[in-house]
């Protein structure tokens, strides 16, 4: 059968280039994943022996206050009242994070107002005479102190991304928020959060259902098998595409083990983490807490989340200048393919949440794909 267009990869950049082709231009499009699946690190399923749905490669809820992913995400699955909260067991204490006034109370024994907290943190940044953080440990520290750094970040950092806080940009630290409140709401500032109602498993059927979709699974794709004949777009890591000619990115991956419980509720939460350098895991999922509006059993599973090197499951970027101008190389490569397009968090290198994975593959939908189809 021929295509009009072939896309590698269905996770959610590649559904979305697939479901706008085949909505919008009736053309026929093949989609390639290496995986026994769809929805690439979205996937979710449902445990045989609980009924409990839950996410293969860790917990993802959808959140965003722009409106153009919102609406977009909607139109295939309603989303749930779920509100995302996590907590940190450090020393068999539990703390609230993101960092709040109630973390700030509970580590230093205090009972202070946000006004009080936010002067003692201050107090505690100065002592550290950190004026210009270079990395992940100062930034980290000129941000809540020491004391915290320790409790919460340090141990967990070095866990999840196998450095040295000191050897790792300090960007890293700008997607922890810190507040001198008592919300508890990790994504308080986004205006729509949620799992769909369906769960990513139903969500990715509806936006993939159009029967000009052909789906091929359990297949590798190389540049053996592109035709620039055929408009083809790549979702995954460029140095594997190319052999690794310009050398390895550095990547981050996460393994899984689960386990089952007899216990109802296990933590209360669905997700707590472990800083505690000597625990081998970073977090415990517990996703019967993912459906609040759903009726489970008593049977029960939690999933422990160990960080891991894994080239077959890249997952985080670990990005410094030398891997920059090792992607721009790449990058530059598959640039002077003809009819091939590259996007997603793979391709891209980045580290997308999925309101931006959208917007990112709708701009490249109606910047470039589109005119393949409209001439």
């Amino acid at each position: 059968m021929n295509y009009d267009f072939i896309i590698i990869g269905a996770g959610l950049f590649g559904s979305v280039i697939a479901e706008q082709i085949t909505t919008n231009y009736n053309k026929k499009v093949l989609i390639i994943d290496r995986r026994s699946h769809i929805g690439g690190n979205c996937q979710s399923e449902i445990d045989q022996r609980t009924g409990i749905e839950f996410h293969k490669y860790g917990t993802h809820i959808f959140h965003t206050s722009k409106e153009e992913a919102y609406n977009y995400f909607t139109k295939f699955s309603k989303l749930n009242n779920y509100r995302h909260q996590v907590l940190s067991k450090f020393k068999n204490n539990v703390y609230q994070m993101p960092i709040n006034l109630e973390t700030i109370n509970a580590i230093y024994k205090k009972n202070f107002t946000p006004y009080e907290a936010q002067k003692f943190i201050e107090t505690e940044i100065k002592k550290e005479k950190i004026n210009n953080p270079k990395n992940f440990e100062e930034k980290a520290i000129s941000m809540v102190g020491y004391k915290i750094y320790k409790y919460l970040l340090k141990g967990y950092t070095e866990k999840q991304w196998g450095k040295n806080p000191k050897n790792l940009p300090s960007t890293i630290i700008n997607r922890i928020p810190v507040r001198y409140n008592y919300n508890e709401d990790y994504f308080k500032n986004s205006l729509w959060q949620g799992i769909p109602i369906e769960g990513y498993y139903g969500f990715f059927k509806n936006i993939l259902k159009n029967k000009k979709i052909t789906i091929k699974l359990n297949y590798n794709f190389n540049l053996n098998d592109f035709d620039p004949k055929t408009p083809t777009l790549y979702t995954g890591p460029l140095d594997s595409l190319f052999e690794n000619k310009y050398g390895k990115l550095e990547w981050r991956s996460v393994k899984f083990k689960k386990k089952y419980i007899n216990l109802y509720d296990f933590q209360g939460n669905s997700v707590i983490n472990y800083p505690d350098k000597k625990i081998a895991f970073t977090r415990i999922h517990e996703p019967r807490h993912l459906h609040p509006e759903r009726s489970y059993g008593k049977k029960n599973i939690i999933i422990y989340e160990f960080p891991t090197i894994n080239a077959k499951e890249p997952n985080h970027p670990i990005k410094d200048d030398i891997k920059r101008k090792k992607y721009k190389k790449y990058k530059s490569e598959a640039e002077r393919l003809k009819n091939f397009f590259i996007g997603g968090r793979l391709a891209d290198y980045a580290y997308y949440d999925m309101d931006m994975t959208i917007i990112t593959a709708l701009n490249l939908y109606n910047k470039k794909i589109k005119k393949l189809f409209s001439s």
